[in-house]
């Protein structure tokens, strides 16, 4: 089937805009590939660092061999639930490596921090700029000329992204995402909200919460919501990055461990060495870039990458806009309802199709580029398919034309809404986004007196103090990335949905981010300019009438216009405001970061 019309013409709008940058790119990549092993053009003394405390069959083979080496980057740690399983990822790769003739080190590690238990916590402050560190640990760890390929061995939030950008600076080397997969289902994602909405309410204790908490983040691998890890895999799979079906294998079984050590063959079958050549830069290109974007509104994924998938095209000289995401949502359909957009879990969207169902409806309708590299080969159309084990040897077997449950996974025919559920929202506030897949059609459209905030403690408190028991715009500002490192404000969603409950005409402003864990509750997020650059929303004062229109994308205070450009933006001491622990560390970050349409980082 040809491609939508619509699909066409924002990919070769793409292509025109980063021309000059993504011809560079490839040149730089081209040039960087060499001639023959890496590690023989160093110097003996450089070369014997390198195989220094490998094992001895290893070391000759390092030594005196030509075969390829591939770096193993980490994110390991066992105090994140869904990296966890990484602890043994290296022997599986190493020994998988042996077997096919090749060597693995472990290149790295990078730092991995968990959005779940820094949620509303000053260690959120660190989030966001954590993956521009991510990024930099991989390329440290990439950087000593002895691979010919790399594993990327990454889940979470800032995670992947920072490890594709640094992959990507790097990307003459073939490389592939190993992900681990999500833990098993806990207790139904409705109940445990309803616990966190009574706990805001005062009527349930804070051990009836930990208890609904722990039942739910109960084991190893990934949260099981749809948040940024989970649309994290969903994209490494969309682009190409993934084996077919990878994303969402349950963690410590025989058809995960096949799936990594099928990607240690598939990295070494295009490595920098092989006659099937095909380096992660050649991958990562403008219509993979779109097809990510694809996948992010047919099943409902995290906000975030708003800001990551804009900061990983231009990683790989690409120059994605939000403009390009506006277009794309109006004609994606969703096709997916994984919570918080509806009941279901990622097992169950796994169980019902995933993946192969979702990418395979998605290229009938002509919704994705089947023209496009992926470590399988040339063609999306490998990913119409699910693997399981047969008499102990990965296949992978053509996914049904049929949702196994219409609830999570739909087809194209019968979608579960015709557009992809974000908008754009413009204004004299400034530019934002709003995701509308889970948002009643009753609260598509808010408008009522603002009520101001710059510390996201403060709402909690007017909430204690029966302040809030009214129609009201939240207004939070000082939350971007130059002010507080734009801290995701999650902590907010169970007042705001309990004043909603309570059928009060409530909306959230702010320069801040929600994610993929954002619920019903309309929520303008990502403004900019943001208010510690003196951006309009600054200017809002307790008592202005905002309207927050995701029907005609519209962001408006409705006060005179002469008052409103006569204001002065307030200024918040972020000294006297700011005493996380770690903070000054990132100074760096916060003052060369760029604005959040152009991905709140600094590269």
């Amino acid at each position: 089937m040809s491609i939508h019309p619509v699909l066409a013409e924002v990919t070769q709008r793409i292509i025109e805009r980063s021309r000059t940058s993504r011809a560079a790119y490839l040149a730089k990549i081209d040039a960087a590939r060499g001639k023959g092993a890496k590690r023989h053009h160093l110097s003996c003394g450089n070369l014997a660092h390198g195989f220094a405390a490998c094992a001895e069959t290893d070391k000759d083979a390092l030594r005196n061999g030509h075969a390829a080496n591939i770096a193993i980057v980490t994110s390991y740690n066992d105090m994140l639930s869904a990296h966890q399983p990484y602890e043994r990822y290296p022997e599986l790769i190493r020994q998988t490596a042996r077997s096919l003739g090749a060597t693995a080190q472990v290149a790295g590690g990078v730092p991995a921090m968990c959005d779940g238990v820094t949620q509303g916590r000053p260690g959120m402050e660190l989030s966001l700029f954590s993956r521009d560190l991510i990024a930099m640990a991989t390329a440290v760890s990439l950087s000593h000329d002895m691979y010919e390929g790399a594993l990327y061995l990454g889940i979470c939030d800032k995670i992947v992204p920072g490890m594709l950008i640094g992959a990507l600076s790097f990307g003459h080397l073939a490389g592939a995402f190993v992900p681990s997969g999500p833990m098993p289902s806990g207790i139904p994602n409705e109940e445990k909200s309803k616990v966190r909405q009574a706990f805001a309410a005062g009527k349930a204790t804070r051990a009836e919460l930990l208890e609904a908490e722990a039942r739910s983040y109960h084991g190893s691998g990934t949260c099981t919501f749809y948040g940024t890890a989970n649309s994290n895999q969903m994209l490494m799979e969309i682009m190409g990055l993934h084996l077919p079906g990878a994303s969402f294998e349950a963690p410590d079984t025989p058809l995960r461990d096949a799936l990594t050590q099928a990607t240690v063959e598939r990295v070494l079958a295009i490595d920098t060495l092989g006659e099937h050549y095909l380096p992660l830069g050649r991958i990562v290109d403008e219509r993979a870039i779109v097809n990510g974007v694809v996948g992010l509104h047919a099943t409902g994924g995290s906000t975030n990458h708003l800001l990551h998938l804009v900061a990983i095209a231009r990683a790989a000289g690409v120059e994605l806009r939000w403009d390009d995401f506006d277009a794309l949502s109006a004609v994606v359909p969703l096709l997916a309802r994984v919570y918080p957009n509806g009941y279901a879990d990622v097992n169950h969207f796994h169980e019902a199709g995933g993946m192969g169902f979702l990418i395979d409806q998605l290229l009938d309708a002509g919704l994705l580029h089947d023209d496009v590299n992926t470590i399988m080969g040339r063609g999306l159309h490998h990913y119409r398919t699910t693997p399981v084990l047969a008499d102990g040897t990965l296949v992978w077997k053509p996914v049904s034309k049929e949702s196994g449950n219409r609830g999570v996974l739909r087809s194209i025919t019968e979608p579960f809404r015709h557009d992809g559920g974000l908008r754009m929202l413009n204004g004299n506030i400034g530019r934002g986004v709003i995701k509308v897949s889970s948002v009643p059609d009753d609260r598509m459209v808010v408008e009522a007196p603002a009520i101001v905030f710059d510390e996201q403690d403060d709402v909690k408190a007017a909430f204690d103090r029966g302040d809030l028991n009214c129609d009201f715009v939240a207004v939070v500002r000082f939350q971007g990335p130059r002010a507080r490192g734009m801290p995701e404000l999650h902590k907010l969603t169970p007042t705001l949905s309990l004043l909603q409950d309570r059928g009060y005409r409530v909306a959230l402003v702010t320069d801040g981010r929600m994610s993929g864990a954002s619920g019903r509750v309309p929520a303008a997020i990502h403004v900019t300019p943001e208010a510690e650059a003196g951006g309009p929303i600054a200017r809002i004062r307790t008592g202005d009438l905002v309207r927050v229109d995701a029907v005609n994308g519209t962001l408006q205070v409705l006060v005179d216009a002469d008052e409103w450009n006569s204001r002065v933006p307030d200024h918040v001491d972020l000294a006297v405001h700011h005493t996380g622990m770690g903070r000054e560390l990132f100074a760096m970050f916060r003052q060369s970061a760029v604005t959040a349409d152009l991905g709140a980082g600094v590269f």
